[in-house]
C-alpha cells in the first residue's frame, strides 16, 4: 500500500455541492472532540441551515474510537447518511475512516498521520496541528483539547462559515466565559488563516447562508423530556445512573433548582441517587402512592431489575413514570448504541398478566410534551407509565421548535377528598364509573375511612385481603377494562395515508427520520406508501382502521424480534395476516437508503 501524501493526485474541480453533505470526525474518546463538534453544529445552524449532528462512541471512558456524525441538508433530512467529507484524527482507525469514503470524497488529515492506502480519488488536506497550536501557549490537557480546534478553523474556511459565526458558536457553548471563549477562538482563527494562506480548495462541498432554523433551538432528547417532566410537576426523582439515560437526570438537577422552589427559594422536589435500580423504582412507588408525582430514568439492565416494583405499582395502582432510554440488548449488549429493543419487554413488564401504557416519543418537541402528559397519564390510570426513547434520541442534539407550554391543568386524576368520602363513602378497588380506574386518597385526608391497604397480593372492591377466585377475576376484568381506557386516553398515531397506497409504513420514534427521506425518494420513483407514525401503545382506533386499509402493511423498527408487529398482531389477530416486517438492528439509527431498499422490495411484489 502506499501513502497518502498531500501531494497525492486530486480530483478535478466539480460544480458546488451546496448545504448537501455529511462530514464525520474521527477521534478518540476523551480528548475532547465533543466541543469542537458541537461548535461546528451550532455554526452551521446559526447559518440557518437545517444540521443534525449524531456521536458514535465507545463503552468505555476514554482511548477507543469515537465519530462524531453531522449532517446539512438544506432539504430538513436528519436521517444518518453516508459520509463525504472526513475529519481524520485518530491514528488507529484512519485507514478503515479513509477507506470508507465515497470516491470524490474530502479527507482533512492531521498531518502526523501515516495512513497506508491506495486512493487516488480523493481530495486530501493536510492539517498541521502541532505547528497551529504554538499560538496558544496551553500545555498537557489543555493543549490537546485545543487540537480539535484546528479542524475547526480548517473546516470553517474550507466550507465558508464566517468566523464571528464561529466565535458565536463558542460563546453559546462556553455559556458566555469569555477566557475560555477567546483561547479556543484565537486557534480556530490560526488554523483558518493558515487555510486560506497554503490550501488550493479542490472538493465541490459548500455552505451558504438560509433561513430554514429561524426560531428553532438545538436540544438533546433527555434534556427535553426532563424538561418537560418539571413543567408536569415532578417532585420526586430517584435514580440510578445507566447510559443512555443519566444525562436526563443531569437535566433534571439543572432545570429543578431555577423552576421547582417556593416564594423563599427552598427547594420543593427531591432528587436521590439510590443504590441499584430496584431502590430507584421503589422510591418512586413510594413517592407516588404518597401523592407526589415521580419518576426515574433508566435503560433496559435497569428496566430488568424493576420489574418486581412495576408490578407491584400495576396491581396495588399506584402512579410511577419510567423513562427507558433504550440501547442494544440483551445483557450489557452495546451500552452506547441506539436501538428500539425494549417496548414488549415494558409493555408487559411483571410476572402474571400485566399490561403497562407505553409512549413513544419521535423528536425533542414529543420528549418534552410527553414529559409532563406522562405524569398526567400515570395519575389518571393509577398505573405505571413508561416512555420509551432511544439513545439517538436521548443524548444526541437534534432542531425543534419552541416548546408549547402545557394547554391543559394537570390532572391529579380519581382523588377523594374527606368530604366526598363522608358523601359517597369508598372502596379503594371499586369500578364506580364503568372505565377501569377506582377512586383512591392519598395520605393525610383526614376522613377516618380513607386508609388502605395498596396491595400487592389478592384483595376485593374494599381493598381487603382475599384469594377468592370470583374477587379475582373481578379485579382482572376491572384492570382490563382499565387497559382499554387507556387506549383512549394515550397520544393517538400520526396517519399520513396516499390515496391509491397498498402499502402502509408503521413506524415509531426515530425510524421516522429516515423513512421521511426514503419516503420521497421513492415517490421521486413512481412509488407510494402511507404511514402511521405510532406514538403510544396500547394502540387506538386509528391504527386498526389504518391496517383495514392496506392489505399489505409493513412494520419498521430497531430490534430483531419484530416486537411491535408481533403486539398488533395480538392486538388485531385477524389482521396479522397483513402485517410484514423489517426488522434490523446493528446499533446504529437507519439511512434512507436502508428503509427504500426494503421498502421496494414489498412494493414490487405488489405492482407484479
Amino acid at each position: 500500500m502506499t501513502t497518502i501524501a498531500p501531494d497525492a493526485p486530486q480530483p478535478l474541480e466539480r460544480a458546488p455541492i451546496v448545504n448537501d453533505f455529511s462530514l464525520v470526525v474521527a477521534t478518540a474518546n476523551g480528548t475532547g472532540s465533543q466541543t469542537a463538534n458541537l461548535t461546528l453544529l451550532r455554526s452551521f445552524f446559526r447559518m440557518g441551515i437545517p444540521v443534525h449532528g449524531k456521536n458514535v462512541f465507545p463503552s468505555n471512558i476514554q482511548g477507543l474510537p469515537t465519530w462524531y456524525h453531522i449532517r446539512v441538508s438544506a432539504d430538513g433530512y436528519v436521517a444518518r447518511a453516508e459520509s463525504a467529507l472526513l475529519v481524520a484524527f485518530n491514528p488507529a482507525t484512519v485507514d478503515a475512516d479513509l477507506r470508507d469514503l465515497p470516491p470524490g470524497g474530502v479527507a482533512i488529515l492531521r498531518d502526523d498521520l501515516h495512513p497506508s492506502v491506495a486512493r487516488d480519488d480523493l481530495t486530501v488536506y493536510p492539517l498541521p496541528v502541532k505547528a497551529l497550536l504554538e499560538v496558544s501557549q496551553a500545555k498537557g490537557k489543555v493543549r490537546e483539547y485545543l487540537a480539535n480546534m484546528t479542524y475547526v478553523g480548517v473546516v470553517a474556511w474550507l466550507l465558508g462559515v464566517p468566523l464571528d459565526v464561529v466565535e458565536a458558536a463558542l460563546d453559546v457553548q462556553f455559556g458566555g466565559r469569555r477566557k475560555l471563549v477567546d483561547s479556543n477562538v484565537q486557534v480556530v482563527r490560526a488554523a483558518f488563516d493558515w487555510a486560506a494562506e497554503h490550501l488550493d480548495k479542490r472538493d465541490p462541498y459548500r455552505v451558504a447562508p438560509m433561513n430554514a432554523t429561524e426560531g428553532l433551538l438545538l436540544m438533546t432528547g433527555n434534556e427535553a423530556g426532563a424538561l418537560g417532566s418539571v413543567f408536569g410537576g415532578a417532585s420526586v426523582v430517584a435514580w440510578y445512573p445507566i447510559t443512555p439515560s443519566t444525562s436526563f437526570v443531569d437535566a433534571l438537577r439543572e432545570y429543578l433548582p431555577e423552576l421547582r422552589h417556593d416564594a423563599d427559594g427552598r427547594p420543593t422536589y427531591a432528587v436521590i441517587q439510590a443504590e441499584d435500580e430496584l431502590a430507584a423504582i421503589g422510591m418512586v412507588v413510594g413517592a407516588g402512592f404518597a401523592g407526589a408525582r415521580a419518576l426515574t430514568a433508566t435503560s433496559g439492565p435497569g428496566i430488568s431489575l424493576m420489574a418486581e416494583f412495576a408490578g407491584l405499582a400495576y396491581f396495588a395502582e399506584v402512579p410511577a413514570v419510567i423513562w427507558d432510554v433504550q440501547r442494544v440488548g440483551p445483557s450489557t449488549g452495546m451500552p452506547t448504541r441506539t436501538s428500539q429493543g425494549d417496548v414488549a419487554f415494558a409493555h408487559r413488564l411483571g410476572h402474571g398478566d400485566s399490561k403497562h401504557p407505553v409512549l413513544l416519543p419521535s423528536s425533542i418537541e414529543e420528549c418534552f410534551e410527553f414529559g409532563w402528559r406522562a405524569l398526567d397519564l400515570a395519575d389518571d390510570l393509577q398505573t405505571p407509565i413508561f416512555v420509551l426513547t432511544d439513545l439517538d434520541l436521548g443524548m444526541n442534539t437534534w432542531m425543534g421548535e419552541p416548546f408549547e407550554y402545557p394547554d391543559e391543568p394537570l390532572r391529579r386524576g380519581k382523588v377523594l377528598t374527606a368530604g366526598e368520602i363522608e358523601q359517597h363513602g369508598f372502596a379503594r378497588y371499586e369500578d364506580v364509573d364503568g372505565d377501569g380506574i377506582g377512586w383512591r386518597t392519598l395520605p393525610g385526608n383526614a376522613h377516618p375511612a380513607s386508609a388502605y391497604f395498596a396491595r400487592g397480593t389478592g384483595h376485593n372492591a374494599k381493598a381487603v385481603y382475599s384469594e377468592r377466585s370470583d374477587d379475582w377475576v373481578t379485579n382482572m376484568a376491572r384492570l382490563a377494562r382499565k387497559f382499554e381506557t387507556a387506549r383512549a386516553r394515550v397520544p393517538s398515531a400520526v396517519v399520513d395515508a396516499v390515496d391509491g397506497a397498498t402499502v402502509g409504513v408503521v413506524h415509531f420514534g426515530t425510524t421516522r427520520y429516515a423513512l421521511a427521506e426514503a419516503r420521497d425518494r421513492l415517490a421521486a420513483e413512481g412509488h407510494v406508501v402511507s404511514t402511521l407514525r405510532l406514538r403510544a401503545l396500547p394502540a387506538g382506533p386509528e391504527v386498526r382502521a389504518f391496517l383495514e386499509a392496506h392489505p399489505t402493511v409493513v412494520v419498521l423498527e430497531m430490534n430483531h424480534d419484530a416486537q411491535v408487529r408481533g403486539i398488533l398482531a395480538a392486538d388485531c389477530p385477524e389482521l396479522a395476516p397483513r402485517l410484514q416486517s423489517v426488522a434490523y438492528l446493528d446499533g446504529l439509527p437507519y439511512t434512507a437508503d436502508f428503509v427504500a431498499e426494503r421498502l421496494r422490495s414489498f412494493l414490487a411484489a405488489k405492482e407484479v
